[in-house]
C-alpha cells in the first residue's frame, strides 16, 4: 500500500514517454537525492539507534541506483550534468513543522510519499514504455521503491504512536496530492506536477 492520496493521470505519462531522456535525467538526480536525504537523517540523529543499519543499507542502494541511471543516460547518449531544483521536492519540505519530534516525523513521512510517487510513477512507465530492456529496468526497480517507503513508515512509527503516524501520513499525502495537481508548469521530470486523477481513476 502506497498511501498516496491521488494517482498519476495519463498526461504526465504521455510526457514523460515524449521526453522520457529528461525524466531519466532527473531519476538520476532523485536516486543521488534519495542517498543524501538517508544519510542527512543519519548524521543528525544518531541517538536514534533504530535507523542506522536501515538508513545506512538504503543510502547504499539509492546510490547503486544511481550509478545505474547513469549507466542508462550513457548508453543513451545523454550528458549528466546540474539540473535546477525541483518544485515539488521544495514545496513537500515546505510542509515540515518547525521543530522536533514533529519535524523528524513530517521528514520520515514525506520521505515515504515521495518513494511512493516514485514508485507508482516506475510502474506506470514499465507499462507503457516502447523500449522493452527500458520497461524491464523500471519494472526491477518497483520493488525497491515500494520497500523505501515502507521503511520510511516503519521508522516513524519507532518515534510516534501508529494513530499519529497514520493520521499524519495521510494529511501529507492530500498535501502531495495538492501539490501535483496545482504545480507550476516546468520540463517533465520524474516527479512533475500535472493533473491528478483521485484514486481509482488513474493510469493503470
Amino acid at each position: 500500500m502506497l498511501n498516496l492520496a491521488s494517482e498519476t493521470s495519463r498526461a504526465w505519462v504521455d510526457r514523460a514517454l515524449a521526453h522520457i531522456d529528461d525524466v531519466l535525467l532527473d531519476h538520476a538526480h532523485c536516486e543521488k537525492k534519495a542517498a543524501g536525504a538517508a544519510l542527512r537523517l543519519l548524521f543528525q540523529y544518531p541517538e536514534h539507534r533504530a535507523f542506522q543499519q536501515p538508513l545506512a543499507r538504503l543510502a547504499r542502494e539509492e546510490l547503486e541506483h544511481f550509478a545505474r541511471v547513469l549507466d542508462v543516460l550513457e548508453a543513451r547518449g545523454v550528458a549528466y550534468g546540474r539540473q535546477k531544483p525541483s518544485a515539488y521536492g521544495g514545496q513537500l519540505h515546505a510542509l515540515l513543522r518547525a521543530r522536533d519530534p514533529e519535524r523528524l516525523l513530517d521528514r520520515l513521512l514525506v520521505g515515504a510519499l515521495i518513494e511512493a510517487r516514485s514508485c507508482e510513477r516506475f510502474r506506470l512507465l514499465a507499462r507503457n514504455l516502447g523500449d522493452a530492456r527500458l520497461a524491464g529496468f523500471y519494472r526491477e526497480l518497483l520493488a525497491c521503491e515500494a520497500r523505501h517507503h515502507g521503511l520510511y513508515v516503519e521508522l516513524a512509527g519507532t518515534i510516534a504512536p501508529a494513530a499519529q503516524v497514520r493520521a499524519r501520513l495521510h494529511a501529507l499525502a492530500l498535501r502531495e496530492a495538492q501539490v501535483l495537481a496545482s504545480g507550476p508548469v516546468e520540463r517533465v521530470r520524474l516527479h512533475s506536477p500535472c493533473e491528478a486523477a483521485p484514486p481509482g481513476a488513474g493510469v493503470r
